[in-house]
């Protein structure tokens, strides 16, 4: 243990920034908001490590398109993280499976050190950003991140209806409590452009994010509309939205963007 301890302070050395992307409650976007972060910042010429450390539901080698497994070189016997990019590297349990429908039915101890080894196992390059993605709540894999890697800065995604802010607030005071800086929040799914008017349909409210934000001495760091061009392209594996400037969506991310990395200047 010890020894790994010092292979993981090594290891984290070559990241200059690290965000968890976390949520309170599922399906609201977190993985994709994780990945689109992830491949954005690669695209602005920052190295970028991809870290999925959601067990038990991984999804960003499907966001992406990634194929293949996770080899270990002969030499150093270090785990090879798969490459989206020339710049962006990507660790996911499920590019360990041989069967990717494969069900991780694992427990708190088992879960701890695999997230352990996703950082003293794998070979990664120094990064600008490393960006984990982690499962909805605070269970293990966050607390985990938050112990094993304490400088990492949370980045908190919401819809804007009550029942999903309920469960942020929870992962809020998770963040206090265990010394986490919190970025800022992101609301997803914020209002759908009807194809035939033009008019937006809040079909989940409107505006928690914010609300939500300012009451707890946040910063949002911006709302992302429901476009049904990104689900299509995320079931596919592809990320072309980013060159459509066209798109509300896209619009909106880069605007978010370009808070992460003002915010992480210096």
């Amino acid at each position: 243990m010890e020894a790994q301890d010092g292979e993981i302070r090594e290891r984290l050395k070559g990241f200059k920034n690290k965000f968890l992307v976390m949520s309170g409650k599922g399906g609201v976007g977190k993985s994709t908001i994780a990945a689109y972060l992830a491949v954005g910042l690669a695209r602005r010429q920052h190295p970028v490590g991809l870290m999925d450390v959601d067990l038990h539901g991984p999804s960003i080698p499907r966001l992406l398109g990634l194929k293949g497994n996770i080899v270990s070189t002969v030499a150093s016997r270090k785990g090879i993280p798969l490459r989206f990019l020339p710049n962006m590297e990507v660790m996911s349990i499920e590019s360990l499976l041989a069967d990717k429908d494969t069900a991780t039915i694992w427990r708190g101890p088992l879960k701890i050190g695999v997230i352990r080894q996703f950082i003293s196992d794998i070979d990664w390059h120094t990064a600008d950003y490393l960006v984990i993605d982690c499962p909805p709540g605070t269970g293990d894999e966050p607390l985990t991140v938050a112990q094993v890697i304490p400088d990492t800065k949370a980045i908190i995604v919401t819809t804007p209806q009550e029942i999903s802010l309920a469960d942020v607030r929870k992962s809020i005071s998770f963040c206090r409590q265990v010394k986490m800086e919190i970025l800022g929040l992101i609301e997803n799914m914020s209002g759908l452009r009807c194809p035939h008017c033009g008019k937006s349909i809040d079909l989940f409210k409107t505006d928690g994010g914010a609300v939500t934000a300012k009451r707890a001495g946040l910063k949002l760091l911006g709302s992302l509309p429901l476009e049904p061009e990104i689900v299509i392209e995320g079931d596919s594996g592809s990320v072309a939205w980013m060159d459509r400037q066209d798109l509300p969506y896209t619009r909106s991310f880069n605007r978010i963007l370009d808070q992460v990395v003002q915010l992480t200047k210096g």
